[in-house]
């Protein structure tokens, strides 16, 4: 989190901009391809580097493959402090940020189904690639009829949504349009069964709202797994009443004070804020979503270094403002990347974390709100975004204290402009900050929240991917815009769910 520009003639190695190189959009069936060798041209796009510390042993790597940068500081170099006073033990730290640093840019190519699980089934951490599972399906298979064709049953999941006041919207094999439900026969037991079918433990809230469409969806006493199986398509609803269902408490606070520009965060203020440790390091943020599920960035997790795609050496800190009395942590049970995340062009940078247990709220714990259908933040859009990244562009040394800084959101026309990014900005992003420069997210808030509110609710807009350094004048923060992953976000919630 940098409150102001920070300059140095001789910065570590994380960013560098070169041109870009534009690229078709993967299919399911191609293999997914996350890096290439480091003989071989580098990553087109900069963006925010992890922060981590050394793990209990060295990689193997040497010192002559990597060439970093000098700065004559006693023998700390790249800008950093020294560990203890221990030059031995910072030197080791250094080139294992320059070694992961290298990773997370080259990446590894390999192949991903989608997740990793604990007992390694399905995949391989060693040097053979993963398999990319591809869900067999039959040529007669009919999407959203609330019957089961495909083995992952991947023609059933993106059949429910969320619309203005989280209406909710269905799509039937009947008529093909996510429609809403009449609210006539609703219960519930049904709003329970949708929010498990999404993928959470159960319902929040089942109300009602009036609807002006002409067509709703009427419950009938079909039985289904689904409930895209147990509706059918109605000329209108009585009354026009239909459902909204909210399968999780979220978007609140329990202060509404807040402070303009790269300030330390109070009590409160962001309870869905978390901090992704690998090793007792802090790496990356994270954002609460679910009692047991977490949004983070996928770059979080480079391929290069197997270990860091296994559950068990990380930990998740959820409600503290201070890095230096953490509460215990939670398990992490599994890792979800996002298969098409492309580390070359920064497109598509989100994971989702499953949590061997479900977090308790309070006032210091509390989900963000996903957005739902068609929701805009229009540019110009006062936001929000946290985390304990750096304080300074370039600094190896996360901050101690959880920071907080308001940034706007600006078009993807504007930041695509030849002076800002030059075409980087993708559909899959969403740029937010300041064009004067001053305040920005930086290293260390990677896969930390953006987060806009509407009606005194906080909803995630973006996650915190990438830039070109922090703070600098036309060179905003770039988020993975989390709206347009909503149906990836619950089908995998779906796939994992308790």
């Amino acid at each position: 989190m940098v409150p102001l520009p920070y300059f140095t003639n001789d910065p570590p190695p994380p960013y560098y901009s070169v041109a870009v190189h534009t690229q078709p959009p993967l299919k399911s069936y191609e293999e997914v391809v996350y890096g290439v060798g480091p003989a071989q041209i580098p990553a087109d796009q900069p963006h925010y580097i992890p922060q981590y510390a050394p793990p209990v042993a060295a990689p193997q790597v040497t010192q002559s493959s990597l060439s970093p940068r000098r700065k004559t500081r006693g023998c700390c170099k790249n800008n950093a402090h020294c560990y203890g006073g221990s030059c031995v033990a910072f030197t080791l730290a250094v080139l294992l940020a320059v070694a992961i640093w290298l990773g997370v840019q080259y990446g590894a190519r390999v192949l991903s189904q989608g997740f990793i699980n604990n007992d390694g089934e399905n995949e391989s951490i060693n040097d053979t690639p993963a398999v990319l599972i591809i869900d067999n399906c039959p040529n007669t298979t009919i999407e959203c009829d609330g019957i089961r064709d495909c083995e992952l049953g991947s023609d059933e999941m993106d059949c429910v949504r969320f619309s203005g006041r989280n209406r909710l919207e269905v799509r039937t094999s009947q008529d093909g349009r996510f429609l809403p439900i009449c609210f006539s026969g609703w219960n519930q037991s049904l709003g329970d069964q949708v929010c498990a079918q999404l993928g959470f433990r159960k319902s929040y809230r089942n109300t009602s709202i009036t609807s002006q469409d002409s067509l709703g969806l009427r419950v009938t006493n079909r039985l289904s797994d689904s409930i895209q199986g147990q509706v059918e398509v109605s000329s209108s609803c009585p009354d026009q009443n239909t459902v909204t269902l909210e399968c999780v408490e979220c978007g609140k606070t329990q202060t509404t004070s807040r402070i303009v520009g790269g300030t330390a965060a109070q009590r409160g203020q962001w309870p869905w804020q978390l901090s992704l440790q690998f090793r007792g390091f802090h790496v990356c943020g994270g954002v609460l979503i679910a009692p047991d599920f977490v949004l983070t960035a996928a770059h979080c997790f480079p391929r290069s270094n197997p270990s860091m795609l296994l559950p068990q050496f990380w930990r998740v800190y959820a409600g503290t403002l201070s890095l230096s009395n953490l509460p215990e942590p939670f398990i992490v049970e599994k890792i979800i990347l996002n298969p098409n995340y492309n580390n070359r062009t920064n497109d598509q940078d989100i994971a989702l974390l499953k949590l061997a247990a479900e977090v308790n709220f309070n006032d210091d714990v509390h989900p963000a709100c996903l957005p739902v259908n068609a929701q805009q933040f229009l540019p110009g859009t006062a936001c929000w975004t946290s985390g304990f990244g750096t304080t300074e562009s370039g600094s190896s040394v996360v901050s101690n204290d959880l920071m907080e800084v308001t940034v706007d959101i600006i078009s993807t026309q504007v930041c695509n402009n030849p002076r800002v990014y030059g075409g980087a900005v993708t559909d899959n992003m969403v740029c937010a900050g300041h064009l004067e420069g001053g305040r920005d997210s930086c290293q260390g808030d990677s896969g930390g929240p953006l987060v806009c509110q509407i009606d005194d609710v906080w909803y995630l807009v973006g996650i915190t991917s990438w830039g070109a350094g922090c703070a600098e004048i036309n060179k905003p923060g770039v988020y993975t815009r989390v709206s347009r992953f909503l149906p990836w976000i619950y089908t995998n919630m779906q796939h994992v769910r308790p």
